[in-house]
C-alpha cells in the first residue's frame, strides 16, 4: 500500500502516513462520509466528500455512504435519494451504502450494557431542568436525582421505554460521566429520547431513538471505520466519541480527526436557512441555481471537476477561515474555459437588415466550437439578410474608445463578414429599434482592403434562430457573510435573478441535450436547464460571467 507522500501534504494525510508505517489497523484506511437525510447537500458537503472519499481512493482503502437517520421527524427518501445522487454526480462511488438505523438493535444491546456496568441511568428530568443543572463553562452542574436509580431499575424502565409505555418526552436515558467535567459534552449526555415517530425504514418498530453523538461513534465502530473525519465544531464532542468505544464491548476504536470546515463568502451553508430559503419562497427551491446546494450549482452549470478543484485548491487545514467567492468562480471559469464549445446568443437582440445582401439568400458558415481545440470540430451557423445583435453593440453617441458598431461605422460580425452602419430607425419613443447595414462580400475569412477593422460582434439570423429564455443569475447575496446579521434574509440580494424572454440563439443548440454547457461568446459561460426547458423554447442558465466583475 502507497504512504501516498508524493501528495500535496495535509496534517491528515500525515497522520494517515505515520499509522501506515506502525502498521496500525493492519495497514487499512477506510472511511466514511455520513450525512444526516435532512436535507440536500451543499458546497461545504462537498469538502468532506472530496475528503472522505480521497483519502479511500489515494490509500487503497474503502468509503462508506452512511445516512445518520436517527431523527425521522426531520429526514425524508426525497433527501436521501437527492444525496446519493449528488456523491455519484461528484464522481464518487461508495464502497457500502449503510444507514444508522442498520444498528438500531445494536445500538439498543449496547446501551443496555452500558446501563449494567452502572454507566447510563434513566432520568426523568424535562428538558428545561436539564439546561438548569447542566451549569457553565466555570460553574459544574448538578446531579439528577435519578442519577443514583439503581442498575435493576434503569433497566426496567429502559426495557418499557421501548416497548412503549411511556409519553414522548417522559424519560430519557443518559450516559453516567462527570457533571463536573470541564467539558459540557461529558456532563451526562442525553443518548436516547423516546418520539413516536414513523420513520421511513423501520416503519414504527421503534419509538426510542439513538441521540447522533451515541449514534455516529458505534456506527463507525461497526463498519470497520479506521480514520473518521469530521469539521472542527465536533473536536469537543471527541472525548464522548471515545469514552463510549471505551465502555462498550466492541473490538474497532476509529479515530476521529477534525478539520476546518468550509466557510464560503456570499453565501450560507446552514440546512435549517437552505431550507427557510425553499418553505419563504425566497428561491425556487433546493435545485435553484443561486443556491450552494450540489443540486443548485449543477443546475447552474458547474461540473464536478471544478468543484473538486476548488475543494483540492483551498486545502485541508486546523484553522476556519473564509474562502472568497471569487476562489469558486475562477475555477468555475477555468473549467469551462477549457471544456465548454463556444455559440453565439443574442440576450437582447437589436434588429440587423443588411439592405445589399439578397433578401431569399442563405449561407451556412462554419464555425470551430472552441478556440483552442479544433479536436471539438465545427458547427454550422446560418447567415442571412436580418440578423440580430445586441443592444449595447450599437451606441448612438459612443463613449471613448468604443470598438463596437456605430452609425457610419463598421464592425466584424464574429466568423462572418464586415459591415457598415448607414441608418437606424426609431420608434415613437425614439427608442432604436431597427439598424439598416451594407456588407463588404469580399470580407467572408478575410480583411478588407485598405481599412482596419478592430470592433468584432456576435449575432444570430432571424429566420433560423431559436427563441430562448436566458436566466441571468448572480450572488444569493450582497453581503459576504449573511450570518453576521441579526436576520440573514436582510443580506439578500434583490438582482440575484433577471429572467430574460426575447433572446435568441443559434440554430445549432437546438438538439443540444439537457446540461449542456456553453460559452455563449463574449456574454459568459450558460447551461441548458434540465427541468424547465421545452423543444423549441430552451432555457438557459448562467453559470457565470466572462469575468470577476462583482462589486466593480
Amino acid at each position: 500500500m502507497s504512504s501516498n507522500e508524493t501528495l500535496p501534504s495535509n496534517f491528515i494525510r500525515q497522520i494517515i502516513n505515520n499509522d501506515l508505517k506502525q502498521n496500525k489497523n493492519n495497514g487499512k484506511v477506510a472511511t466514511r462520509f455520513p450525512p444526516e437525510p435532512n436535507g440536500y447537500l451543499h458546497i461545504g458537503h462537498a469538502k468532506s466528500i472530496c475528503l472522505n472519499f480521497g483519502i479511500a481512493a489515494e490509500y487503497q482503502g474503502t468509503c462508506n455512504l452512511r445516512f445518520d437517520d436517527t431523527n425521522p421527524e426531520k429526514e425524508s427518501v426525497e433527501y436521501m435519494e437527492a444525496i446519493e445522487r449528488d456523491v455519484s454526480w461528484l464522481g464518487f462511488q461508495w464502497h457500502e451504502l449503510r444507514h444508522a438505523s442498520d444498528y438500531f438493535e445494536q445500538l439498543y444491546d449496547y446501551a443496555v450494557e452500558l446501563i449494567q456496568k452502572g454507566l447510563a441511568y434513566v432520568d426523568s428530568s424535562t428538558p428545561e431542568q436539564m439546561r438548569q443543572n447542566r451549569g457553565t463553562l466555570t460553574e459544574p452542574g448538578k446531579e439528577s436525582p435519578d442519577r443514583s436509580r439503581s442498575i435493576e431499575e434503569n433497566l426496567d424502565l429502559f426495557t418499557r421505554m421501548r416497548a412503549g409505555e411511556f409519553a414522548d418526552g417522559q424519560y430519557v436515558l443518559r450516559a453516567k460521566i462527570d457533571m463536573a467535567s470541564s467539558n459540557i459534552n461529558m456532563r451526562d449526555p442525553v443518548i436516547y429520547r423516546i418520539r413516536r415517530v414513523h420513520h421511513h425504514r423501520t416503519g414504527n418498530q421503534w419509538c426510542v431513538y439513538p441521540m447522533y453523538d451515541y449514534t455516529h461513534c458505534i456506527s463507525d465502530a461497526i463498519e470497520g471505520i479506521t480514520h473518521s473525519l469530521c469539521t472542527l465544531e465536533f473536536e469537543d464532542h471527541r472525548p464522548l466519541y471515545d469514552w463510549v468505544l471505551d465502555n462498550i464491548t466492541i473490538p474497532c476504536h476509529p479515530q476521529q480527526i477534525e478539520f476546518a470546515r468550509l466557510q464560503l463568502e456570499y453565501s450560507i451553508v446552514s440546512k435549517r436557512k437552505l431550507n427557510q430559503l425553499v418553505i419563504e419562497k425566497h428561491v425556487g427551491g433546493w435545485d435553484d441555481p443561486r443556491m450552494p446546494t450540489l443540486a443548485g450549482l449543477r443546475r447552474a452549470g458547474v461540473t464536478p471537476a471544478a468543484i473538486r478543484d476548488f475543494c483540492e485548491r483551498i486545502g485541508i487545514t486546523k484553522k476556519d477561515s473564509w474562502i472568497e467567492m471569487a476562489v469558486l468562480e475562477n475555477c468555475i471559469r477555468e473549467d469551462l474555459n477549457e471544456n465548454a464549445p463556444r455559440a453565439m446568443a443574442v440576450l437582447r437582440p437589436l434588429k440587423l437588415i443588411i439592405d445589399n445582401y439578397p433578401d431569399d439568400k442563405v449561407e451556412a458558415l462554419e464555425l470551430g466550437n472552441h478556440p483552442q481545440k479544433p479536436e471539438l470540430g465545427t458547427r454550422k451557423v446560418e447567415f442571412s439578410k436580418v440578423l440580430y445583435i445586441e443592444q449595447d453593440d450599437f451606441a448612438e453617441n459612443p463613449p471613448p474608445k468604443y470598438k463596437r458598431l456605430v452609425e457610419g461605422g463598421e464592425v466584424r460580425l464574429r466568423g462572418a463578414y464586415v459591415i457598415r452602419c448607414n441608418r437606424i430607425v426609431k420608434d415613437e419613443n425614439e427608442s432604436i429599434i431597427e439598424l439598416h447595414c451594407s456588407y463588404d462580400p469580399d470580407t467572408l475569412g478575410k480583411n478588407p482592403e485598405g481599412r482596419k477593422v478592430k470592433g468584432v460582434i456576435h449575432w444570430v439570423s432571424e429566420r433560423h434562430s431559436v427563441p430562448a429564455e436566458i436566466r441571468l443569475y448572480d450572488r444569493l447575496f450582497s453581503q459576504p457573510n449573511p450570518d453576521s446579521l441579526d436576520n440573514f434574509l436582510d443580506a439578500l440580494n434583490p438582482d440575484s435573478l433577471e429572467i430574460l424572454t426575447e433572446s435568441r440563439v443559434e440554430s445549432s443548440l437546438t438538439d443540444a441535450p439537457p446540461e449542456s454547457r456553453f460559452q455563449f461568446e463574449r456574454m459568459g459561460y450558460f447551461c441548458l436547464d434540465a427541468i424547465d426547458s421545452t423543444p423549441g423554447k430552451p432555457v438557459f442558465n448562467r453559470t457565470v460571467t466572462l469575468r470577476d466583475t462583482w462589486g466593480k
